[in-house]
């Protein structure tokens, strides 16, 4: 029973550490981009920079989950 508890709380552990580092790369990619992301997907509809942001992010929690695991 122990061992099962155990197990959890490093999942969540290792899951907020993940979390916490993609949110960071995150704030890093939008200050590179020349424009404020949120606003070009939300206001002005970019489809585009949607579907490519969402890409990134993928990729980007793959590394982070190997680097985590």
């Amino acid at each position: 029973m122990i061992i099962q508890i155990n197990n959890v709380v490093n999942a969540i552990i290792y899951a907020a550490i993940g979390i916490v580092i993609f949110a960071g790369a995150f704030l890093v990619l939008d200050k590179l981009t020349p424009y404020n992301l949120w606003k070009e997907i939300v206001q002005e509809h970019n489809l585009a920079l949607a579907i490519l942001l969402g890409a990134m992010s993928l990729g980007l929690c793959v590394i982070i989950a190997a680097a985590v695991h």
